[in-house]
């Protein structure tokens, strides 16, 4: 009987203790389901930030060859610049170079049309001299004892040919004592101011730029009408900025431009000038004492 109850004891437990296991597995098994959802989240967040990461990457690889690209354009455009201003200042330099060399064409221009001169000057020279042979030979220069021999000036044509013959040989020293001659026995003529201009251009070449100042101011002052003026004061522009007299030299060129604003002096005194203001402004250019 005791055994009886006992069991049904036990059987009426049983339900409460099948309840009371199930209560205590619910908790359980709810935080289970919320550890789930939580890792599911946190794998979802990994792959989100892969994703993210990834996208970084390639659009930080867009941005590096982006970068590399326009690194190499810069180069390249770098390079076409300097090319360009290599190429600009050879250009420059060669038109300075023309224009010297037409100066140099016209110049020698001037000069064979001054021979020219010379020529005719020899010509009616000659005729003079046969005019004076039909009448009676002059009398006797009072002071002169017969049979002296008369100290005679050399033709004024072959003077000259000579000394610029010489200068055009680099025989400097010769060719000025044939200018200095010229001067002294001819000075009036046609070709003394073109004498006078190339003993300031021997000066010049000789680097005595003071004496060739002086030589070309003679010539604007005493022959101002000359095919030389220009030339004359050209030069002097040239060997004042020699002597480091920039401002006197640049008032030189300026006045020779406005007083020959055609003539091929003028072309190379802008072109001069030119080049003054570029070196001036130029980044790489210092100044220096003067």
């Amino acid at each position: 009987m005791r055994h009886l109850n006992k069991h049904m004891k036990m059987k009426r437990l049983l339900p409460l203790l099948v309840l009371l296991g199930l209560w205590c597995a619910l908790p359980a098994f709810g935080v289970s389901k919320e550890i789930v959802q939580l890792q599911t989240q946190v794998q979802a967040l990994q792959d989100q930030m892969a994703r993210m990461q990834q996208s970084f990457d390639e659009r930080m690889g867009v941005m590096r060859n982006l970068i590399e690209q326009t690194t190499d354009n810069m180069n390249k455009v770098t390079g076409a610049v300097n090319e360009l201003q290599k190429t600009l200042s050879q250009q420059n330099n060669d038109i300075g170079g023309k224009v010297d060399q037409v100066s140099t064409q016209v110049q020698a221009m001037h000069d064979a049309l001054d021979e020219l001169r010379a020529r005719l000057n020899k010509l009616n020279t000659q005729l003079d001299q046969l005019a004076a042979q039909q009448q009676n030979l002059p009398s006797q220069a009072p002071g002169v004892q017969p049979g002296a021999p008369a100290v005679q000036a050399p033709p004024p044509d072959g003077l000259y040919n000579s000394g610029l013959r010489d200068y055009n040989a680099g025989k400097y020293d010769i060719a000025g004592q044939e200018f200095n001659d010229y001067l002294k026995f001819y000075p009036n003529t046609d070709l003394a101011g073109n004498a006078q201009f190339y003993l300031g251009e021997i000066a010049y070449r000789q680097g005595n730029f003071q004496g060739a100042i002086q030589a070309y101011d003679t010539v604007l002052q005493q022959y101002p009408g000359g095919n030389k003026a220009a030339a004359a004061q050209l030069k002097k522009g040239y060997a004042l900025i020699e002597l480091g007299q920039r401002d006197a030299g640049v008032r030189e060129l300026k006045s020779l431009i406005a007083r020959y604003p055609r003539s091929v002096e003028a072309t190379q005194a802008r072109e001069r000038l030119r080049q003054l203001t570029s070196r001036k402004t130029s980044p790489s250019h210092r100044p220096t004492a003067q």
